[in-house]
């Protein structure tokens, strides 16, 4: 194998494939980077069997792509990512050697790494599911920040580490919860899909670092693997097996209680009260009522907080209410902007985190067991 490129490009595809790499790899190949040669582009995949990313580089003048010979190797990540970092040169000379080793030259330097031959590489399938969606990418990244931080850290439940997509008919529900929170997304797609699965959340993590916001993408679907296909990468995800838990029945359809509220100032509440903490955790208690809304907390080795919220406008009779800031700062930042409501049905029930403006996105947060 041998063909010449572009070292920005050429870095670039590596940084993407190489998103895919764990440092704990079941397989040694694993660890590297699959090259390939082809008549008129460049394969890149990198993979952990949990997720797999294919990038192609197509022969260009653009890419300064010239493939001189077909063949191809795998290389340790970290090694040939920071080996093409350190040229000067714009443009890169690429050969695989005998006994599977490369070199990398421009007209000064020379680095020779040693590889693994590509049939030591798993045969990973990328061919394409049946059910193909089109999404707009801002839309995309919208969808996963505002449900992948509800997911859980835990793998005692392996289902709640990963975001639900699940769609009958033009509806399209994500959602994430870790039992203690919950996060729902509703999107209207143009046509009629039927599925229901599960995509891990480091996965999905991974699809908004390589979104261009300017460059549609296209979401296909089966029941062993989801893909994410944006331009000239694919990005491949395992389902978590096991059934996603009915979160329907823990969202409450009516309420006792109202809270509005601007998103600046009680976001800004909250992230000044979190400063006192117990043991990690910032407990925050909500005192509200018609004439006054106060939010506080307090930790006996720290010391306390107390807080009126002006502009605030509360239905209902009294209400005390505490919960892990944390939580309510997150689902907050998720909704990001204007007018916020805050809907309870008890100090110690399920309350919900809308925005008034926007009904798609809902969250909701369990409460804490009030301090006297």
């Amino acid at each position: 194998m041998n063909f010449k490129i572009s070292k920005s490009v050429f870095y670039n595809a590596l940084q993407i494939a190489a998103r895919a790499i764990s440092s704990y790899s079941p397989l040694p190949a694993f660890s590297g980077i699959k090259i390939e040669a082809k008549a008129d582009s460049l394969i890149l995949i990198g993979s952990d069997s949990d997720i797999s990313i294919r990038t192609v580089i197509l022969s260009s003048e653009e890419n300064s792509l010239i493939i001189k010979e077909m063949g191809s190797i795998v290389i340790e990540s970290r090694y040939i990512m920071e080996i093409i970092r350190k040229f000067d040169a714009e443009t890169l000379e690429f050969e695989v050697l005998e006994n599977s080793s490369a070199k990398i030259s421009d007209d000064v330097s020379e680095f020779k790494i040693n590889g693994m031959r590509a049939s030591e590489y798993p045969n990973i399938d990328f061919a394409k599911p049946a059910t193909l969606i089109d999404f707009k990418s801002e839309l995309l990244k919208t969808t996963i920040m505002q449900t992948i931080f509800a997911t859980s850290k835990s793998e005692n439940r392996p289902a709640l580490t990963g975001v639900n997509f699940c769609c009958n008919g033009n509806e399209l529900i994500c959602t994430a919860t870790d039992s203690y929170r919950l996060a729902r997304k509703k999107v209207q797609l143009a046509d009629s899909y039927h599925f229901n699965i599960t995509i891990p959340s480091r996965n999905l993590s991974e699809v908004v670092k390589t979104l261009d916001l300017e460059e549609d993408i296209v979401f296909a679907v089966s029941d062993k693997k989801a893909q994410f296909i944006i331009g000239n990468t694919i990005i491949q995800s395992r389902l978590i097996d096991g059934s996603f838990p009915e979160t329907n029945r823990l969202i409450p359809q009516s309420f006792s209680y109202e809270l509005e509220i601007n998103y600046s100032d009680i976001i800004g509440a909250i992230d000044r009260a979190s400063l006192i903490k117990n043991e990690g955790i910032s407990v925050i208690k909500l005192s509200l009522d018609e004439q006054e809304c106060i939010l506080s907390t307090r930790a006996l080795e720290v010391g306390s907080s107390k807080e009126t919220l002006k502009d605030a406008k509360f239905s209902g009779e009294h209400l005390d209410i505490s919960f892990n800031g944390q939580y309510v700062f997150e689902a907050l930042r998720a909704l990001n902007k204007g007018k916020i409501r805050f809907s309870f049905c008890g100090e110690m029930k399920p309350f919900i985190i809308q925005s008034v403006e926007e009904k798609d996105i809902l969250q909701l947060v369990l409460p804490l067991r009030t301090y006297a």
